[in-house]
């Protein structure tokens, strides 16, 4: 039996949503922090029998009409809107297209024209396309640089780099749901989702089902070379490749950030130059 993905997100969120939030009003002793069937419908302007269907999964065409009350009645953000119309399947069948694994090569010499700026590639399930020398030297405390999510919840390294792990598990987590509405039978999403399992922080998170793109924020990272890093890092859609995504990092010119990030890019220079063939140092 196909999982009722739609359903559950409502259902997910109704739970998440305070009535305080919503202004429903109410008194006495409530069973549930969220809200209840009736007063989603009530919110939404549909029967409750016709609310009742969509999470049961007996009802799974709704218009379009329909959602965008829905989304207005949980208080859903931008992402989760979206990701909304795209489980109800409401959106153009190209949303859903595979996104492209392979990285253009003037992506790759953009990435290696910022020798003192940490950038990479990502897709929507996080896996990292393309990464600068300086980005490679940032994440170098952990074993496989390959996934993000796969780096927060199973790398030893995880909760003492990631200075607010549980912010970037959190974030991890709502971007993986993202993906799952691209593409809900994608077989490497779900391979990965079967192996994040592992950890039970990620299981409970992933109940929340609570879907989000990433956004313009700053995070703090402890690098044990260099010690602690506040990196602020922005995202840009790559054009011409759906569901690929430059990240960027840069720390606030003259501060311990960017001197830190500097000595960094240093040593990573250094170890690059020691790396090389002594045949190609000598030919200089």
């Amino acid at each position: 039996m196909a999982i009722n993905e739609l359903g559950l997100f409502l259902s997910a969120r109704r739970a998440a949503t305070r009535p305080d939030d919503v202004g429903v009003r109410w008194s006495g002793v409530r069973r549930v922090p969220g809200l209840r069937r009736e007063e989603v419908a009530m919110l939404a302007g549909v029967s409750v029998d016709y609310y009742a269907r969509l999470e049961q999964g007996r009802e799974d065409n709704p218009s379009a009409s329909v959602l965008n009350a829905l989304s207005r009645a949980l208080g859903l953000t931008v992402d989760a809107h979206e990701h909304l119309f795209r489980l109800a399947g409401a959106t153009p069948l190209a949303a859903a297209a595979p996104a492209p694994s392979r990285v253009d090569p003037s992506l790759h010499r953009l990435l290696d024209a910022w020798p003192e700026t940490p950038a990479f590639i990502i897709n929507r399930r996080l896996d990292l396309l393309a990464i600068n020398p300086l980005a490679r030297a940032l994440y170098s405390p952990f074993a496989e640089i390959d996934n993000l999510a796969r780096m927060v919840f199973l790398d030893p390294a995880g909760p003492t780099f990631f200075d607010d792990w549980n912010r970037s598990a959190e974030a991890s987590v709502a971007n993986l749901r993202l993906a799952m509405g691209f593409d809900p039978h994608d077989s490497a999403t779900l391979s990965l989702l079967e192996e994040l399992r592992l950890s039970p922080h990620f299981a409970a998170l992933w109940r929340k089902n609570d879907p989000r793109g990433k956004t313009h924020e700053t995070k703090v990272f402890h690098h044990p070379d260099i010690g602690h890093l506040a990196l602020e890092f922005n995202a840009f859609d790559v054009h011409g490749a759906p569901g690929q995504q430059l990240i960027v990092y840069r720390a606030e010119p003259g501060s311990a950030s960017d001197r830190a990030l500097r000595l960094l890019a240093s040593i990573a220079a250094t170890r690059m130059r020691d790396d090389e063939p002594i045949e190609e140092r000598l030919g200089r």
